[in-house]
């Protein structure tokens, strides 16, 4: 019989966080959820099309990691990357025209939902197979070191997050690349979200090692187990990593004990989870808890984070409107982008 991973009991963050910090984090994590609910709404209109995956209940994750990062570093992301992508700093207009699969995308309207990128804010990708971004991401790391100590370029300082799912952990290309990331000692942070379901397949029942944090001690690197609920707690091992690998000593793995509060896609009825489990992860909303720790510890009013509400919620508005009144892609430019061109 299966026996499933019991959640464990995290002791509060110990986070000393600045009242900027703590609204930034706030703004981001909003930024995210209501741009996905927003996402639901306009699929089920016929705005959008093919498989669209949704974040809701995963922010803390993203905001923790990607806001501790600076704006030249990496973000390397999975199919479900919309919101990795909003925390890059990717504009929401542009994150809606692509979806919407309108030529002002930052994909030009080719990628889609599962194929988010820009050059401009360090968004290495958003990868339809599983597992598939983590050697990109690795190539990147290793650019970074490459170009520091062989080519003497002192700026080339910068670290790459590798976000992934539970499901990737059982695929050749994890277990690869955190071996060639610590022979290398590459300034990377592979970042698993596990969110407890590969599609419908529980991950106890997928994997012999549950505790994906523990395979990291076979290769030789630091493997952190954080919840991946509390957006502070997520924010305090990022920082540490993340100076861990500028620093040269290469990369950590993370493991984000997260849920995800919609079905693995908007075409999945979200059937085999059951309704105890789902109450369970509801209750630790990461949004509510930062939002109530941040009235708690007098950083904000609950007006101020009301007013950021209203704020996301006009420039998600904003993003609709100009994705809708985006051009379509030109015919013409079918072949474009396909290989690199001066002018691309």
């Amino acid at each position: 019989m299966i026996q499933e991973r019991i959640v464990p009991t995290f002791a509060p963050a110990p986070a000393t966080l600045s009242r900027e910090t703590g609204l930034l984090l706030y703004e981001d994590m909003v930024l995210g959820r209501l741009f996905e609910d927003k996402c639901a709404e306009m699929y089920y209109r016929g705005k959008m099309f093919g498989f669209v995956h949704l974040y809701n209940g995963q922010e803390a994750v993203a905001s923790g990691v990607i806001k501790s990062m600076r704006s030249d570093d990496y973000v390397c992301s999975t199919y479900r990357d919309h919101v990795h992508a909003l925390s890059a700093g990717v504009p929401a207009r542009e994150v809606m025209a692509e979806l919407f699969g309108k030529a002002t995308g930052c994909s030009k309207g080719r990628g889609g939902s599962m194929h988010l990128f820009s050059a401009e804010h360090r968004l290495l990708g958003g990868f339809a197979f599983v597992a598939e971004g983590i050697p990109v991401a690795t190539g990147a790391a290793f650019q970074s070191r490459y170009r520091r100590e062989v080519m003497g370029d002192a700026s080339a300082d910068q670290v790459t997050a590798c976000f992934f799912g539970d499901g990737a952990c059982n695929n050749g290309q994890f277990f690869e690349c955190l071996n060639m990331a610590v022979l290398w000692k590459l300034p990377i942070l592979f970042v698993v979200e596990n969110n407890k379901w590969a599609i419908g397949m529980s991950h106890e029942r997928a994997t012999s090692v549950p505790e994906i944090y523990k395979k990291a001690a076979a290769f030789g690197m630091p493997g952190i187990e954080v919840d991946g609920m509390d957006v502070l707690a997520v924010h305090t091992v990022a920082e540490a990593a993340i100076a861990r690998a500028r620093a040269g000593e290469g990369p950590t793995l993370i493991e984000a004990l997260t849920y995800r509060f919609r079905g693995h896609s908007l075409a999945d009825p979200d059937e085999l989870r059951s309704k105890d489990e789902k109450d369970f992860w509801l209750v630790r909303d990461p949004i509510k808890r930062l939002a109530t720790y941040l009235t708690e510890q007098q950083l904000a009013t609950a007006e101020e984070l009301k007013a950021i509400d209203r704020k996301i919620q006009a420039v998600i508005e904003e993003g609709v409107k100009f994705a809708e009144e985006s051009p379509e892609p030109d015919p013409s430019e079918l072949y474009r982008y396909i290989f690199v061109e001066d002018d691309a």
